[in-house]
């Protein structure tokens, strides 16, 4: 039935592409997947190396309970949808010492290659505010905190120019 949506977490609509996606990994029509099995599905369809796939479920698994639900699958897959190699080719080419995350300068350096969804380059406090916004606490960015900030800047549209 393409187009149906169902009722997700907090009464939101799930669309019926991220269903059938998920429940091709689900037992027992359970729309849970234990984390094992969601970073297997995370490889699979979206290319993503243990790693970066045990990365962004650390980063939607919203209440931390080391299972992926389908309204935190559809969290993922509005933010990273089918572009999750170029976001992680993104990833790799700001990240330039290869430690699988970015420091302070790599992302500011990075940043400022990257427009908003307005099509204009961010200004310095702009970058730092995005900056400060998706580190961790040891004020690193990790691939699933980047793909946050990513979703956030292709919608975000800054101040306009008077």
């Amino acid at each position: 039935m393409a187009g149906r949506l169902t009722k997700g977490g907090r009464g939101r609509k799930i669309p019926q592409e991220v269903i059938d996606l998920f429940d091709n990994y689900i037992d027992n029509n359970v729309r849970h997947l234990k984390k094992q099995d969601a970073v297997n599905m995370l490889m699979k369809e979206f290319g993503l190396t243990e790693i970066q796939a045990i990365q962004m479920f650390d980063t939607f698994d919203k209440d931390e309970n080391g299972v992926m639900s389908v309204w935190e699958f559809q969290q993922f897959y509005e933010t990273v949808g089918t572009s999750a190699q170029e976001m992680v080719a993104k990833f790799q080419e700001m990240d330039k010492d290869g430690s699988g995350q970015l420091d302070v300068d790599e992302a500011r350096e990075g940043l400022k290659s990257i427009s908003d969804a307005g099509g204009r380059s961010l200004e310095d406090k702009e970058i730092d505010f995005f900056i400060k916004t998706v580190q961790n606490d040891d004020g690193l960015i990790d691939l699933g905190h980047f793909s946050n900030l990513l979703h956030r800047l292709k919608l975000y549209k800054g101040p306009v120019k008077k």
